[in-house]
């Protein structure tokens, strides 16, 4: 079979979580012996070509602006899609899947598919044009592929109550890096175990200035002076809300900013923090969130749906977007290791259980083949 995935800035992926579900299914497609193309951008600092665990990267060229970024290189890789041959085209995310009408009206033979990864005109960093065209995304990937796929249940819930059409649920993944190394925490003299810990890029709506300013309080008392809290991430570009953040680690001794980290890094984070705390006031399913259970990790989580659906019973929750709640509960556990620990337990076998990279790869590749089955009996 022969795959296109389009929406990913590249692979290896080194933020995000198109980018992160994305490298995890088509490094598993090209190991079941199909061909896989990866579309991606090249201020993402791709070469032109390359090959990754099996799988072709081809970097598009775009205007790489916050607006235009994106959806100049979608175009230019739908484009190059048209003059070539592919049995499945699979688009990820609502904005990047706004452009398949071009290959479903040009590539009529050709079956498409859409993942709804989230509805990102609800984060806040974008503006009201931004908004407006995720919207018109949003109805272009439940109307017109020919299947589309929704990586949570209250996703696939929304698109049935707004667009009556279903869609089929395979959700994120997460896998544990095999490490049981602490460079990375001795590089940054942090102990094991006696820091938070949240992977975030620096957006409004991932809430990190709450997690901050919730920790800061926390540490009027005496007993948890010696806590850090560690935020992995980066902003895509510098704007006032990740200055903010910088401004805000700064006046906190306690806060560390510690950047982009490999994979091999963020096992490390996960496996020796206390907590991961998952602040966010709006999310696809979270990449992050499920890698700290695939590691090991408790969880403490905003309220929201899809945090809900992800962690079920097996984790820690507290009101969106109220930093009191946030303080009490990070007090609560800090005083409750064994009650921390018997979660993340729980937290780790859901994850294997529902999370399992092998098997939603596994599950996408029966979407393409249904596809394909149903077109040659129709042929």
């Amino acid at each position: 079979m022969n795959i296109a995935l389009i929406g990913s800035k590249g692979i290896p992926a080194r933020s995000g979580g198109v980018e992160r579900h994305v490298e995890a299914l088509s490094v598993r497609l090209a190991r079941a012996g199909h061909s896989v193309t990866i579309y991606g951008r090249r201020s993402y600092d791709l070469p032109k070509k390359r090959t990754y665990e099996g799988v072709r990267v081809l970097a598009m060229p775009s205007i790489p602006t916050k607006n235009l970024d994106a959806i100049t290189a979608t175009f230019l890789a739908t484009v190059h899609i048209l003059f070539s041959r592919y049995d499945i085209i699979h688009y990820h995310g609502i904005g990047p899947s706004s452009l398949l009408l071009l290959a479903r009206v040009l590539k009529p033979r050709t079956k498409i598919v859409a993942t709804f990864h989230s509805r990102d005109y609800e984060h806040k960093k974008w503006g009201s044009f931004a908004r407006l065209y995720f919207r018109f995304g949003e109805w272009v990937t439940c109307r017109f592929p020919d299947a589309v796929v929704a990586v949570s249940r209250s996703i696939a819930r929304y698109a049935k109550e707004e667009y009556h059409k279903d869609l089929i649920f395979i959700p994120n993944g997460a896998a544990a890096e095999h490490t049981s190394s602490e460079d990375i925490l001795r590089a940054h003299d942090v102990q094991p175990k006696q820091y938070l810990f949240t992977a975030s890029r620096f957006i409004r709506h991932k809430n990190l200035h709450l997690l901050i300013y919730a920790f800061a309080r926390l540490q009027r008392d005496e007993k948890y002076r010696d806590w850090r809290l560690v935020i992995a991430g980066d902003a895509s570009g510098e704007d006032v809300y990740s200055e903010d953040i910088r401004r805000l680690a700064e006046e906190h001794e306690n806060v560390l900013l510690v950047g982009e980290q490999s994979a091999q890094e963020l096992s490390q984070w996960y496996r020796n923090t206390y907590l991961f705390v998952q602040p966010s006031s709006s999310e696809g399913l979270s990449l992050a969130l499920l890698e700290a259970g695939a590691h090991g990790t408790s969880a403490l989580v905003s309220d929201i749906p899809e945090n809900l659906e992800a962690i079920g019973s097996a984790g820690f929750v507290f009101h969106d977007g109220d930093v009191n709640d946030l303080e009490s509960y990070l007090g609560h556990l800090l005083d409750r290791p064994e009650e921390v620990e018997k979660k993340a337990k729980e937290f780790q076998l859901r994850v294997r259980k529902h999370y399992h990279w092998d098997a939603i790869a596994e599950k996408t590749l029966r979407v393409y083949e249904a596809l394909l089955t149903a077109h040659s009996s129709h042929s």
